[in-house]
């Protein structure tokens, strides 16, 4: 045996660096609240200490996890201390993070049944839940990816597999170069991550064709075109600034009369179908052909944990047939043959225990406390002197501060606060602050401390010279 692998075994057996890593963890945790929600520009700097040649030799572990621990806590951003609003991003239930931790250290690859019993076993049940969650078909199908971009990209994948085959073209035989043209509906709103999916796949802009929006971000129902079996329409379970919904009630129905596909975009909407609260927004929205979702958004999973859903197996797995002598599938779950990847880790077990832990009551409990605090939020923003210019009807909530300037100069401020943390974007032309509220930790006692930065930074602008 090598001496590498004495050391390695011996820190096998007495799990000296896991136990330091799993010390420095809790104690990060536990101070979390009272650190500043995003790095200040005094822990950037310690960044530099990072800034070394690639080792000659073999180092010592544990001061390699203490240099990591020290530096990397002072430089990380804070989302789970309940006043993180940007890019929607959620906060890693406690249950999740242990599963995690726990999937980490058996060291799953989950591609095959026969590389993870476990890791295969635990995304067919999760597939069967988000089934019953959504009230989807029962034959839909779940690939387990990294996000709603990859998820959504699958989802265009299969959509573009079987409107080829309606017009009797076989593009895993015949490529795409020589394939009739498909048509592809998006409304002007859509999330980029889709029209960068739509590229990857061969789709250029001269084949998009764009529907216009209404004021809260929903494609017009009166402005899209005649759809026909080539046709693949997008739609949105959540605009990404206003948290509008399309009206899939009277869409879906009318595309599917068509034989058009439709792929319903909900990275983080689509947990709204998990709660009667939110039955009109999402009427009709399991009549699509495939969904994209994010679990460590609204359910609040671990980083990275996204899901496509698709109604149409076999157009799935064609869009994603993998090939080789050596891959031993078995008549268990093979999870590869939803996903672009093969060898990857085993996501699908802390989505397993968030859902098993959190129940359809504790669901529709989270998923509305987020919408009433999104309510709570804007209702104070507004108190304050913001204007809100959405319709709050999930989790989002878009302000102004006036003219674009003052929006640009205050949202600055307030992420210079290191209280709260929000991002800005650019909605119907102006300038604003885009406010997303996904984390399970954001409490209104949160929000106050928030909203008390929000009218500081706001009232310090405008006072006079």
């Amino acid at each position: 045996m090598s001496k590498l692998q004495n050391i390695m075994f011996e820190q096998v057996q007495t799990s000296t660096l896991l136990k330091q890593a799993c010390d420095s963890a809790i104690s990060y945790q536990k101070n979390s609240h009272q650190r500043a929600v995003y790095p200040s520009q005094q822990s950037l700097e310690l960044l530099k200490e990072f800034d070394t040649q690639l080792p000659e030799h073999m180092g010592d572990g544990e001061a390699i996890l203490d240099l990591l621990a020290k530096q990397g806590e002072l430089n990380t951003v804070r989302y789970s201390n309940g006043r993180y609003y940007g890019f929607v991003n959620g906060s890693a239930l406690p249950i999740g993070l242990a599963a995690k931790w726990l999937a980490d250290v058996w060291d799953q690859n989950a591609a095959l049944f026969v590389t993870s019993p476990i890791a295969a076993k635990l995304e067919s049940i999760c597939q069967q839940w988000l089934q019953q969650l959504f009230g989807l078909p029962t034959n839909t199908v779940a690939g387990f990816v990294g996000g709603t971009s990859i998820a959504s990209l699958c989802g265009i994948a299969a959509a573009r597999y079987r409107q080829l085959s309606h017009l009797g073209w076989d593009i895993t035989q015949q490529g795409l170069f020589a394939a009739p043209a498909l048509r592809i509906i998006l409304g002007r709103q859509t999330h980029s991550s889709v029209v960068k999916g739509l590229n990857i796949l061969g789709f250029g802009q001269q084949q998009i064709e764009w529907v216009d929006c209404d004021q809260q971000g929903r494609i017009k129902v009166e402005s899209i075109p005649p759809l026909d079996k080539s046709c693949i329409i997008v739609l949105q379970a959540g605009n990404v600034c206003s948290g509008a919904f399309d009206d899939f009630h009277t869409i879906i129905p009318k595309a599917k009369a068509a034989k058009a596909w439709v792929h319903v975009d909900g990275a983080f909407g689509l947990w709204a179908g998990a709660s009667q609260r939110f039955a009109t927004l999402t009427k009709s929205m399991h009549l699509a052909d495939s969904w994209s979702v994010d679990g460590h958004k609204t359910l609040n999973t671990p980083y990275d944990c996204g899901v496509i859903l698709c109604a149409d197996a076999s157009a799935l797995t064609q869009a994603m047939q993998q090939q080789g002598s050596y891959i031993q599938t078995s008549e268990s779950r093979d999870n590869m043959m939803f996903t672009p990847d093969m060898s990857r880790r085993a996501r699908g077990i802390e989505l397993w225990a968030c859902l098993a832990y959190l129940g359809k009551s504790g669901i529709a409990e989270l998923v509305d406390l987020l919408h009433q605090h999104a309510v709570y939020f804007a209702k104070q923003a507004e108190i304050a002197g913001f204007k809100v210019l959405n319709e709050v009807v999930f989790n989002q909530v878009i302000l102004s501060a006036g003219s674009d300037e003052s929006t640009q100069n205050i949202l600055k401020s307030i992420q210079n606060s290191g209280v709260s943390w929000c991002g800005g974007a650019t909605w119907m032309g102006q300038q604003v602050i885009r406010i997303s509220i996904c984390s399970w930790a954001t409490t209104q006692s949160e929000i106050d401390k928030s909203i008390s930065i929000f009218s500081n930074c706001l009232a310090e602008y405008n006072q006079p010279m």
